[in-house]
């Protein structure tokens, strides 16, 4: 009767060591390809990637209009702003602001270049409670009240009087022409 083959004195592998690299191997696959949909579940579903990104044209947007378009089930404020719109956000610059912030680092874009002084795109609620401020012309400060619990925001949306900590903020955004922006 002949015997098994024993280890050889040079480290070469025998039939035993194979099976066990190969089941081995086999356990590691088998074990992604288990965990691997609960890994996968967790990413963003289509839908929720699709308004990652909102893509707005602002030729429409008259001077001295706003639009509210809604940017991952949030609304986004697009206000055209004129000049003395822009001239009074820089002339606040210097005011007892309660968050105090200059107007031109409002409205840098996401990728950290300057804006356009005459567009100012913030996410629109309040930072006291999350209401949505209305713009009202000819108010003290020039810009958005909230009339829920009576926040003041300037022409830059930065609180000027009333019960909100913070100022709104302003929501990531980039010009990908001279007529238009993608939010997010």
């Amino acid at each position: 009767m002949a015997t098994a083959p024993a280890n050889n004195a040079h480290g070469a592998e025998t039939r035993r060591d194979f099976i066990f690299i190969a089941s081995g191997a086999a356990a590691a696959v088998g074990t992604a390809a288990t965990i691997w949909p609960f890994i996968d579940q967790m990413n963003p579903a289509a839908d929720t990637l699709a308004m990652s990104t909102t893509e707005v044209d602002l030729s429409a947007i008259e001077l001295g209009q706003q639009i509210k378009v809604m940017w991952q089930g949030k609304p986004v404020f697009v206000r055209h702003r004129t000049p003395s719109e822009v001239d009074a956000a820089r002339r606040d610059d210097y005011a007892n602001l309660k968050d105090p912030q200059h107007d031109a680092d409002r409205l840098l874009q996401e990728d950290g270049q300057p804006g356009r002084a005459e567009w100012l795109i913030l996410e629109a609620s309040c930072t006291h409670l999350g209401c949505v401020p209305t713009f009202v012309t000819g108010s003290s400060f020039g810009g958005w009240f909230c009339p829920c619990h009576g926040s003041d925001y300037d022409t830059s949306g930065r609180i000027r009087r009333g019960p909100a900590p913070k100022n709104l903020v302003p929501a990531p955004y980039v010009f990908t022409g001279d007529t238009s922006i993608r939010i997010g």
